[in-house]
């Protein structure tokens, strides 16, 4: 699977990732995240820890000679600690030219989703939205779209 991600991934042009989301699993909820963030998908590794980093920033990872903070999304949105297993994932994101690595509990399919079926989130508390762009409706499904700035700033 992860190759035939690789390879969608590897297409680079700016109309072909239009409309298109990786989607992933963080405990039952599944995200999307706007392709043209991604630039790779790995196995999870082994991760340095840091000293006097918030929790959710596990610590730093060397991917090919590049030194790269990873955060755990299940950390970041306030949920419980899941030991990794072999379909955790890391999601290399470059987000506003800042590399980061999303822990995520597993990597799902790229998907088109058209700008016509994502709607605004709900207003009812702003907190908890905080990392949602918006909602993505495919089919009977919903998807989180994340805002990665918000995600790696707030």
């Amino acid at each position: 699977m992860t190759e035939a991600l690789t390879v969608e991934l590897g297409l680079g042009q700016e109309e072909t990732q239009r409309d298109k989301y990786l989607t992933f699993l963080v405990e039952k909820e599944y995200y999307g995240i706007e392709i043209k963030y991604v630039t790779e998908i790995i196995g999870i590794q082994s991760v340095t820890e840091v000293p006097d980093l918030p929790e959710y920033i596990r610590g730093i990872i060397n991917l090919r000679g590049k030194i790269i903070p990873v955060m755990d999304v299940r950390l970041r949105f306030g949920k419980e600690f899941r030991e990794y297993d072999d379909r955790t994932c890391i999601i290399v994101i470059d987000a506003e030219n800042i590399l980061i690595g999303l822990i995520v509990d597993s990597v799902c399919e790229v998907m088109p989703i058209p700008n016509e079926e994502i709607v605004a989130p709900p207003d009812f508390n702003q907190s908890e939205n905080k990392f949602i762009k918006g909602i993505g409706k495919t089919g009977s499904e919903v998807k989180l779209i994340l805002d990665c700035e918000r995600l790696l700033m707030d």
